[in-house]
């Protein structure tokens, strides 16, 4: 008995959102992308969260606030090492 491809779908979607599976993987999973909701709104879901991870990590805190937080794990690393 085969599932309707939910499991590989599932298993590989991580690959399939960053274009790491193989051109025919590919066609499967984005034709049952195609035709599985539930799939395709987890599809949606890992690639939003993507996109917003991402975009957090190009954001630079402020200079104050960079110099507090190498402060505090100079201390911290000095106490330690004492």
């Amino acid at each position: 008995m085969s599932d309707c491809g939910c499991d590989k779908a599932r298993r590989d979607l991580e690959e399939y959102l960053r274009d790491e599976v193989c051109k025919t993987e590919h066609a499967e999973i984005r034709e049952h992308l195609e035709s599985c909701p539930a799939c395709r709104d987890e599809a949606l879901v890992s690639r939003t969260l993507t996109e917003v991870v991402a975009r957090a990590c190009r954001e630079t805190a402020p200079e104050e606030l960079r110099d507090q937080v190498l402060a505090r794990l100079r201390a911290a690393q000095s106490a330690a090492h004492a």
